[in-house]
């Protein structure tokens, strides 16, 4: 249940949070539950009630952070595309090996053991507030020891007053409603140098598949660079 006058923040109200460095919990569509999200990682954490200095992803919302990252990656050309295709078109949590000692600083949250967690999920009427901030850590909307809110009405009664939650208007988000039992958190995917794919956690885009190994062939046929068929980047 809400708590009595807690109110959901607009994107106004949320584009100001972030700027004064709050964190803010933000939609997905269905079937992926919220998010929260800030400029600096700490701060990501301290939202979810678990110590500041615990690795957090990488919002891969904006060309310029990707781009940054592109030369960093331990991947070729071709499997650099494929791991921005999983996350823009798939909007997985993706996995990508990196050349440890060349990680910018702003990187570093993400990175540990030679690996960096990118977030991909990005919805079409957030891109007004997202596009302030080329830099954003991201982790699913949930309170230490509690599952990831599903809906506007789930974070509002989770987070403290001092975390917005966004709630966009009823035609940018007519799944709110959605039955939030079928909601779950995007499926993190660990994406090796040489092409391989090992599922790292379950989530949301998974569970319509017999099992892991189901859903893995089906990303290998749909974005391998020597088999899949390369449609352009979508938002929802």
């Amino acid at each position: 249940m809400t708590r009595p006058g807690r109110a959901p923040a607009t994107l106004d109200e949320a584009r100001q949070a972030l700027h004064d460095g709050a964190a803010v919990v933000l939609p997905n569509s269905a079937p992926l539950t919220r998010l929260v999200t800030a400029r600096r990682p700490g701060t990501v954490n301290e939202a979810k009630a678990r110590r500041a200095d615990q690795p957090v992803a990488l919002w891969a919302h904006h060309p310029d952070t990707l781009g940054a990252l592109a030369d960093i990656w331990h991947l070729d050309d071709g499997r650099s595309t494929m791991a921005r295709r999983l996350l823009a078109e798939e909007h997985l949590t993706v996995l990508v090996p990196v050349r440890g000692t060349a990680v910018p600083a702003w990187a570093l949250p993400a990175a540990k053991d030679g690996w960096m967690l990118l977030f991909g999920a990005r919805r079409q009427p957030l891109r007004p507030l997202l596009d302030d901030h080329p830099v954003l850590y991201v982790s699913s909307a949930n309170r230490t020891g509690h599952p990831p809110a599903a809906t506007t009405a789930e974070a509002l009664a989770m987070f403290p007053d001092t975390v917005p939650v966004v709630a966009l208007a009823a035609a940018e988000d007519p799944d709110d409603r959605h039955d939030p039992r079928g909601r779950q958190a995007t499926t993190t995917v660990r994406l090796h140098p040489d092409g391989r794919m090992e599922i790292h956690r379950r989530g949301a885009q998974d569970r319509a598949f017999a099992g892991p190994a189901e859903y893995l062939r089906h990303l290998r046929q749909q974005y391998s660079p020597a088999e899949g068929p390369g449609p352009a980047a979508t938002e929802e």
